[in-house]
C-alpha cells in the first residue's frame, strides 16, 4: 500500500521548508493538558509548541528542538556507557547487542564491538535520561501527561567493516510496538556528538507517518545484516529522502509509523545516540497474530525463551509490559 504522505508538495518546496526547521530555535512555555485541536491531529493543544511545528510535524511526522540535553549530561550517559562496556556495570534486563561483523571494540580489546544498549530501564545513570524534564515537556505535546518509557536505546554505530552492516534499514518504530493508538506514541532520539551523514545520520521520508503499517521482513543485503534489523518490504522511492544533520544534545522526536533508517558510519570513530520510546499509558495492547507483526513476535518469544529459559510461551505484548515504567502521570492499561 502507498503511504498517503506521497502525495505532498514537489521535492524542492518541500525540502526548503524542511531546511528552515532544522535551522530553527524551539520555543519554550509552560504545558498545558487540554485535548487535541480540530486542525491538528497528532499533537495536543498546548502552550511549548508553536503553531509553525505543529504544522510541521502534522506534515512531515517528525520535529527536531536544537540543544535540548546539556553537554553535561551527555557526557554522564557516555561514562555510563563505556562501564557497560567494560562490564563495571549491567542491570536486569538489559541487552548489549554486538555487530555481525565488527571484530574491533571502542573500549575493550579483543571484542567485538558492542552497537547498542537497550532496555536498561533498571540503570538509573541512562534510564535518568528517559526522565529529563526537557525531553517530558515536549513528549507530553505528542501523547498526553500519563507518560511511559517502553523501550530504551543507547546506539553506538560502529565505523563500517566494508560489509555495509552498519547501515539501519529504513523501518517504522511500530512494527514493533503491540499496543495502540500510534498517535499516542513518540520517540526522542538525541544526538550524543555531531551526526551527519558521514557518520550515518537519521534519514526519514517526511510524510509517511501517515500511511499504514507495512510488512517487516530482513533486507537481503550482501554481508548480512544484525538480528532484529527489520526494514521496509515496499515504499514509495519518490519520496525525497531527509538527512537529519544534528549536532551534540539536538533531539528529534518522530512518529511511530513514520519511515526512518540510517546510513554507514564512514568514519573511524564511533557516533552514538541515546533514545526512549514513549506511550501513553491510556494505550492498549493488541494481539499480533494473523497481522504484519507476527514474524517480530516470533523472533522476540524464541529470544525470551533461550535468555531467560522460560518453560511456557510468552505474547509480544508479556515482553513490553515487563519493561514499561510510568515516568510522568499515572500507569492506566499498559
Amino acid at each position: 500500500m502507498q503511504s498517503r504522505g506521497s502525495g505532498a508538495a514537489p521535492a524542492g518546496g518541500r525540502l526548503s521548508v524542511l531546511q528552515r526547521h532544522l535551522t530553527a530555535v524551539p520555543v519554550s512555555g509552560q504545558l498545558s493538558t487540554a485535548a487535541y485541536s480540530p486542525n491538528f491531529q497528532y499533537t495536543l493543544d498546548n502552550d511549548l509548541l508553536t503553531t509553525e511545528q505543529r504544522q510541521f510535524y502534522e506534515e512531515n511526522g517528525f520535529l527536531v528542538i536544537k540543544n535540548l540535553v546539556s553537554h553535561k549530561d551527555i557526557d554522564e550517559f557516555r561514562e555510563v556507557f563505556e562501564k557497560v562496556c567494560k562490564k563495571e556495570l549491567t542491570a536486569p534486563g538489559m541487552v548489549v547487542m554486538r555487530d555481525v561483523a565488527i571484530a574491533k571494540s571502542e573500549y575493550v580489546p579483543d571484542q567485538k564491538a558492542i552497537t547498542k544498549v537497550q532496555d536498561f530501564q533498571e540503570l538509573p545513570g541512562l534510564f535518568r535520561y528517559c526522565s529529563l524534564p526537557q525531553i517530558l515537556k515536549y513528549v507530553e505535546c505528542f501523547i498526553g501527561p500519563n507518560i511511559m518509557s517502553m523501550h530504551t536505546m543507547l546506539i553506538n554505530k560502529p565505523p563500517d567493516a566494508g560489509k555495509k552492516t552498519s547501515r539501519h534499514p529504513m523501518h517504522q518504530d511500530l512494527h514493533y510496538f503491540p499496543f495502540r493508538p500510534a498517535d499516542r506514541i513518540v520517540c526522542a532520539w538525541t544526538a550524543m556528538e555531531r551526526i551527519d551523514r558521514s557518520n550515518g545520520c537519521l534519514v526519514v521520508l517526511p510524510g509517511t507517518h501517515k500511511g499504514e503499517l507495512k510488512q517487516h521482513d530482513y533486507p537481503e543485503w550482501e554481508g548480512g545484516v544484525n538480528k532484529m534489523y527489520h526494514g521496509v518490504r515496499d515504499y514509495d522511492p519518490n519520496i525525497p529522502r531527509v538527512h537529519l544533520t544534528m549536532e551534540k544534545g539536538d533531539t528529534v522526536f518522530f512518529h511511530p509509523i513514520l519511515i526512518h533508517g540510517s546510513g554507514m558510519n564512514k568514519t573511524a570513530g564511533f557516533r552514538k545516540a541515546i533514545s526512549c520510546h514513549y506511550a501513553s499509558s491510556d494505550c492498549d495492547y493488541i494481539d499480533v497474530k494473523g497481522t504484519t507483526q507476527e514474524n517480530i513476535e516470533k523472533e522476540v518469544i524464541e529470544l525470551a525463551l533461550k535468555r531467560y529459559g522460560l518453560e511456557s510461551e510468552i505474547a509480544l505484548k508479556d515482553a513490553w509490559m515487563a519493561k514499561g515504567r510510568v515516568v510522568q502521570g499515572e500507569r492506566n492499561n499498559l
